[in-house]
């Protein structure tokens, strides 16, 4: 962007869902003087201004039409109502010549769809909400969908994942604009984080239950839980399960959806989670204690599993009481 004040500009559309649009709203429509930065030129426009029915049955006013796109800066679409119906022809061209323009594109949620329709996610890496993902690799297979992302920023586009991520996206947009020290008091002011990785899973798989009837399985998962930190392999869990490894395996995969490695791995992950919340052990002593050979393979299976290092992992999530003072 040219500056950090830009001209942001947000498309409200009927059906819009309140919370969406309160997110933009409250980090750049917001007087944030208090926290010492400036006051954006902020509006929210739409195909046809005036009153616009919402999702969530209160009404909202928009003042303005497509034409403040010709001059933003930056244009946020936030989620979507139903990607099903795609962009119009008028939105279509207004954000077709936005971009030829120059200016940067920023689609939450579902809005990725949006700037799909115009032809604006071809050749990048792009998220959405990740039960969407599919959907928006099927019908823009130009782009490069990431499924296991917060957001994702590829220069001209910006895309989020679902909800909560929005306000991470939005707080990454005005930590490029104001800086890290005013986007961190924003965020202090929110109660949240204040910056959540955009490559951070966007959720983290709980235990799979098992199926009624599994109880031999079942009752092998508790027994390898309390030996995490143990080389475990497929043949132990079956003679522990009282069953042939070719029987065990299948039954496995059955209950859980996963491979023993797979899943072996995923608890490990877990634990070390906890740990690395709740403790002061080294890195190094946390991959012991849940049965990674070196730190190194730790930090591997956290990328792989949760897009942060365990580092990155302890400062985001340990209780505040336990965090060092100096």
């Amino acid at each position: 962007m040219s500056s950090s004040h830009p001209r942001v500009a947000v498309l409200a559309f009927p059906g819009i869902s309140l919370f969406h649009l309160s997110v933009p709203d409250l980090l750049f429509g917001e007087d944030w003087s208090r926290l010492g930065l400036p006051r954006l030129h902020y509006q929210v426009c739409a195909e046809q201004p005036g009153l616009l029915p919402t999702a969530n049955g209160l009404p909202v006013q928009v003042a303005h039409d497509l034409a403040v796109l010709a001059e933003a800066e930056l244009i946020i679409i936030p989620s979507w109502g139903d990607p099903a119906i795609p962009a119009s022809p008028v939105l279509v061209a207004a954000l077709q010549q936005a971009a030829q323009r120059g200016a940067r594109m920023v689609g939450l949620c579902l809005g990725a769809f949006v700037l799909g329709d115009a032809g604006l996610l071809d050749g990048r890496d792009v998220t959405t909400h990740w039960g969407w993902c599919a959907q928006l690799a099927g019908r823009f297979p130009q782009a490069r969908v990431h499924a296991d992302v917060l957001y994702l920023d590829d220069g001209a586009v910006m895309t989020s994942a679902g909800t909560v991520a929005a306000i991470d996206g939005c707080l990454h947009l005005l930590r490029q604009q104001q800086g890290v020290q005013a986007a961190n008091r924003v965020a202090r002011r929110l109660v949240m984080p204040p910056q959540r990785q955009g490559g951070q899973a966007q959720y983290i798989e709980q235990p799979v239950p098992v199926r009624a009837g599994d109880e031999r399985i079942a009752a092998t998962l508790d027994w390898a839980r309390e030996r995490l930190d143990s080389p475990l392999d497929v043949d132990q869990l079956a003679a522990r399960a009282l069953m042939s490894r070719r029987t065990f395996q299948r039954r496995f995969v059955d209950a859980t959806g996963q491979t023993v490695q797979q899943w072996l791995a995923q608890e490990r992950v877990r634990l070390a989670c906890q740990l690395l919340e709740g403790g002061d052990w080294p890195v190094e002593r946390v991959a012991q204690a849940v049965g990674f050979a070196t730190a190194l393979s730790l930090r591997q299976h956290f990328q792989r599993h949760l897009g942060i290092t365990p580092a990155a992992w302890r400062k985001l999530y340990r209780p505040v009481s336990l965090r060092d003072e100096g």
